[in-house]
């Protein structure tokens, strides 16, 4: 680490200790040639995802896109913002297990319903219903048939 007082590349790391609960490191350093200290913080550097959608369009991921669908499925049924955030934690953590630089909608979507389905079988079918763009009923209720 370069030393930002004399740009010296030699520095030492006199402590460290976790910061942000956990989510960084912050080193405290001391420069070999002017012997000043300085403070740098090391985080795990994300891998930037890319969503590829039905249409094959590309965007960047947005865990809020999800939640909110999540939501408006859970919408008027027992069904807690507790339990909404840790569907949504899961699928987050099994999409970036992956390690994928870009992964397919279709992907999340059936992650994000195989989920609902365990959590609440009226908002999985909600879900599923604006998902797979049901066309008329007898799909609709084929759809129904799989969970019953």
């Amino acid at each position: 680490m370069k030393c930002p007082y004399c740009g010296e590349e030699n520095t030492r790391v006199i402590d460290s200790r976790p910061a942000d609960d956990g989510a960084s490191i912050r080193r405290r350093r001391q420069c070999d040639k002017c012997s000043k200290r300085f403070t740098t913080y090391e985080k795990v550097e994300a891998i930037p995802l890319v969503i590829i959608k039905k249409d094959q369009s590309r965007e960047p991921y947005d865990r809020s896109k999800i939640e909110k669908g999540v939501f408006r499925s859970c919408h008027k049924r027992p069904v807690s913002v507790e339990q909404i955030r840790n569907l949504v934690d899961d699928v987050e953590n099994e999409i970036y297990a992956m390690e994928k630089k870009e992964i397919a909608s279709e992907v999340i979507g059936e992650l994000l319903m195989e989920k609902l389905k365990v959590l609440d079988a009226v908002a999985y079918v909600r879900f599923a219903s604006i998902y797979r763009e049901f066309k008329d009923v007898n799909t609709f209720m084929d759809e129904i048939r799989k969970i019953l």
